[in-house]
């Protein structure tokens, strides 16, 4: 099992660049795909993208390509989401999740097995 605890988040103004960090721990020798999703009021959670394991794919849902990029470093057993441009509709909890499946891409939220507790990012203008 591994444990996932998301950071970075906070108060920021539109325009600004943010990164938020998933930190691993646990079973973090199993090799595991690692995605963001986020959550904004009043919505449904969705997928923001996705990495291998390897580090050498990345998935993105097609709005956010562009401005979020998404990477890792295996020996931090982090996984980063950078996120440009801030704009107040990326207002919204953001998760990270993992899962040990071999599937590619992975993006749906009922595929993950490791969730973290979430980090608020709230986009002011």
């Amino acid at each position: 099992q591994v444990r996932l605890v998301e950071s970075g988040g906070g108060l920021v103004k539109a325009g600004d660049s943010l990164t938020l960090f998933c930190a691993a721990s646990g079973r973090t020798r199993t090799s595991y795909t690692t995605a963001w999703f986020r959550q904004a009021p009043g919505k449904e959670r969705e997928f923001v993208a996705s990495i291998k394991h390897s580090g050498d794919s990345t998935y993105y849902a097609q709005p956010e390509k562009g401005r979020f990029t998404i990477s890792r470093d295996n020996a931090k057993n982090t996984v980063y989401l950078q996120i440009d441009s801030l704009k107040a509709e990326d207002t919204a909890i953001y998760y990270c999740a993992a899962d040990a499946r071999r599937l590619w891409p992975l993006f749906k939220a009922r595929l993950f097995d490791y969730w973290g507790q979430g980090t608020q990012v709230t986009v002011v203008s």
